[in-house]
């Protein structure tokens, strides 16, 4: 199968690559097209948007986390059944997962995917030199940069710098948005606000969606989609227990940063996923043989978490009596004594981390990074990928493993014992599926026990 596709990139963050991937995004659901929908690197939060208000299927595209074999996998599945798939890139088209590196980048995999790119080119107060730019990204390495799409740009001035882009580059500039700060989708640390926090989304798009489809080709850009070649790729081989595990999932509005695909990963290897609210529910799902609790903002509703004493309870005394438990980022805050939320109040929570997660001033241990125990643990000894993206710090971040960055040097974290695997990195699963299995074969015996 062809699977028509395209991937939206600029030469920053910041020059409106989000605001029209989502517009377009809404056209093309207004056109009625099935559309599948991707972000390059390891954000949820995009992908939230995606999947949440475009009502469009959204999966994150890693090459670091995931390897190309397994990347491939992940977009085929999903875009097999689609009109259309749309790919957002992650910061420059170029930046991958170090500072001169080029792998894990939008480009790499744009090119590991032979999919066409659109760039996104901000025009701003920029004239002639905006030739520049789109030229030196156009030229900079081999690349399937397609269509230029100009955000920021005077309806005046158009075609005049419509021409002059195309004559500089010989790459056919599709339109421009002009500036409209009120469709611009706004932003928090460095991803997008969550969808819900977004006065008015919906309405907000479908003006995006409108204004586009009278200043951009759309059509042109669907032809670019789908003038592509098949990808080949290969399903993985995935270990699986031979009895269902029941595992309990935290996922609310609190703890909401998940990857689709280590859900589906797990229930592949015969986990029955039961999702469960620490805000709202007052205690674990019955019958469970592991529980996971992911990342998400709990500063945002630490009041709210404190109050719900019976679910903090409930999750010590399991945790205490041995029942397995994967936690990271924001989970791994909430199992502290006490979390600070923004006002700079402490609250109660579980009490199995003995310390306290507090806010810093800025952005914490941010980056790719490979998790290696230092000893046999929930996970075995097997190594995990992920990267770490947080504002808040803990008393007792963990030493039983080693997080390793891409360029060498690294980290002590994590709490890794026999049923407890916590800490701030955000992993992903399917970068060593056998970690997990380990994890599901712990969960398995821990019910057996029960």
């Amino acid at each position: 199968m062809k699977m028509p596709r395209l991937l939206m990139t600029a030469a920053s963050s910041g020059s409106g690559k989000t605001t029209i991937t989502c517009g377009l995004l809404q056209a093309l659901v207004n056109r009625g097209m099935n559309v599948a929908a991707f972000k390059c690197g390891p954000d949820y939060i995009d992908a939230m948007f995606h999947e949440k208000v475009i009502e469009a299927r959204s999966r994150n595209l890693d090459t670091f986390l995931t390897g190309t074999d397994i990347m491939k996998y992940i977009f085929a599945r999903e875009a097999e059944n689609a009109d259309i798939s749309v790919i957002e890139g992650v910061m420059g088209f170029y930046d991958g997962f170090g500072l001169t590196a080029i792998e894990a980048s939008s480009h790499d995999i744009s090119m590991k995917l032979s999919t066409p790119v659109i760039f996104v080119a901000k025009c701003g107060l920029l004239g002639g030199s905006l030739g520049a730019v789109v030229k030196g990204y156009a030229e900079f390495r081999k690349n399937n940069i397609k269509g230029i799409i100009l955000n920021s740009a005077d309806e005046r001035s158009y075609p005049e710098v419509k021409r002059f882009i195309e004559a500089e580059t010989g790459i056919k500039v599709l339109g421009y948005l002009p500036n409209v700060k009120e469709l611009v989708i706004g932003s928090r640390h460095l991803g997008l606000v969550m969808p819900h926090e977004v006065e008015k989304l919906k309405e907000k798009l479908n003006k995006l969606a409108d204004l586009m489809e009278k200043t951009i080709d759309i059509d042109e850009i669907v032809r670019i989609a789908q003038s592509v070649d098949e990808i080949k790729y290969e399903i993985p081989t995935i270990n699986k227990e031979k009895v269902n595990v029941r595992i309990g999932v935290a996922s609310d509005e609190c703890f909401c940063f998940i990857y689709k695909d280590n859900m589906e990963l797990l229930e592949k290897m015969g986990a029955e996923v039961v999702y469960f609210s620490p805000l709202s529910d007052k205690e674990l799902p019955e019958n469970i043989g592991g529980l996971i609790i992911p990342g998400g903002y709990p500063e945002l509703y630490a009041d709210r978490l404190s109050k719900n004493a019976p679910m903090l309870s409930s999750i010590k005394e399991n945790i205490k009596n041995g029942m397995p438990c994967m936690a990271e980022g924001g989970g791994f805050m909430y199992l502290h004594n006490e979390l600070e939320d923004t006002s700079e109040t402490f609250h109660k929570m579980v009490g199995v981390i003995d310390g306290k997660a507090f806010r810093t001033k800025g952005l914490v241990r941010f980056g790719y990074i490979t998790v290696i125990p230092k000893n046999d643990c929930l996970i075995g000894k097997a190594e995990l990928k992920g990267h770490g993206f947080h504002f808040w710090d803990s008393t007792d971040c963990g030493e039983d493993c080693k997080a390793v960055r891409p360029s060498g040097g690294g980290y002590d974290c994590m709490h890794a014992k026999d049923n407890l695997f916590a800490g701030f990195p955000q992993l992903h699963y399917y970068s060593n599926p056998e970690a997990i299995h380990t994890f599901m074969k712990k969960c398995r015996t821990y019910s057996e026990r029960q």
